[in-house]
């Protein structure tokens, strides 16, 4: 599987092996939480027909804590910031979603994400 144009795992930071190992350990305990954030991100049936869905679902979460570091302060802004937080919340907040909803998604974003940077890091 390939990981082009996801460009948070493209980083310098990660190795395409490792990524694809860690994933796959990460999709075992939390295989629920990605099939909830695809029916949100994702076409309907595009676990079946786009063969890195796994990794988008990924890549958006790495981002989403990306962005929460500028949220929080613990980065500088960019000049992308104000339409990445947006495009994140519109995304998130697809069918109608209430606050609640969104936040519970932002959370298994950010959990995912923390955890698969938790088991690369174990990684040999």
């Amino acid at each position: 599987m390939t990981i082009s144009g996801m460009y948070m795992l493209n980083s310098k930071d990660y190795q395409q092996e490792k990524i694809h190992q860690a994933l796959d350990m990460l999709y075992i305990d939390r295989k629920n939480q990605f099939r909830e954030l695809s029916q949100v991100l994702l076409p309907e049936n595009a676990s079946n027909t786009m063969p890195t869905w796994k990794e988008f679902i990924l890549n958006f979460s790495l981002d989403v804590e990306s962005a929460f570091d500028t949220w929080s302060g613990r980065s500088e802004l960019s000049v992308n910031s104000p339409q990445k937080a947006l495009t994140i919340l519109r995304q998130l907040g697809r069918d109608g979603a209430s606050l609640n909803l969104l936040v519970h998604r932002l959370n298994m974003s950010y959990n995912l994400s923390k955890e698969f940077k938790s088991i690369y890091k174990r990684l040999k």
